[in-house]
């Protein structure tokens, strides 16, 4: 019970920030939901700490998809004063501006192309996983998750460099 209890607390943090991309309001609920799944797993698991990390991803993926599936059926009640104009999302430039935190990078994240891509990033970065095991918790293959992070990264790149042009435009204004 006791190495239990440091295992979960030495993976939390990167846990939170992962399911943070998927659901940022109910990250830590949909964490703790994942640490009680695997530790019925734990008993009879067998294997590396990579591998329980990537234990662990497959069933925050799951948690995640779960809350999703649950929300979309969840009815929406909206207040007849409410505003129901969609308010616009946080400007990817300014969070790209100030220093980035982990929370933040979750965010930027959000800018890739597809969320697949996203994912791969994060289990990488977050889960500390190689490509392989990325590939099996993803349902794909090594080469194929190389791809999107390469992707990723260039579009964040671009997104840096545009970033860097425009605020020394500014500045020379």
């Amino acid at each position: 019970e006791w190495a239990s209890g440091v295992l979960f607390r030495a993976l939390q943090p990167a846990l939170v920030r992962y399911l943070a991309h998927y659901a940022p309001s109910v990250a830590d609920d949909l964490a703790a939901e994942t640490r009680l799944s695997a530790a019925h797993l734990l008993v009879g698991f067998e294997g590396s700490a990579r591998d329980f990390r990537a234990l662990l991803c497959t069933i925050a993926r799951r948690r995640a998809a779960d809350h999703h599936r649950r929300e979309r059926r969840r009815t929406q009640l909206v207040a007849l004063d409410a505003d129901v104009e969609p308010r616009a999302r946080e400007d990817p430039a300014a969070v790209a501006l100030d220093a980035l935190d982990a929370k933040q990078a979750v965010e930027l994240l959000r800018t890739v192309r597809s969320a697949d891509q996203a994912d791969a990033v994060l289990l990488a970065t977050l889960g500390d996983l190689p490509a392989g095991e990325i590939a099996r918790v993803m349902g794909r293959r090594a080469g194929a998750i190389r791809s999107l992070q390469h992707r990723a990264l260039r579009r964040l790149a671009r997104h840096f460099s545009r970033e860097a042009v425009t605020k020394g435009a500014r500045e020379t204004m």
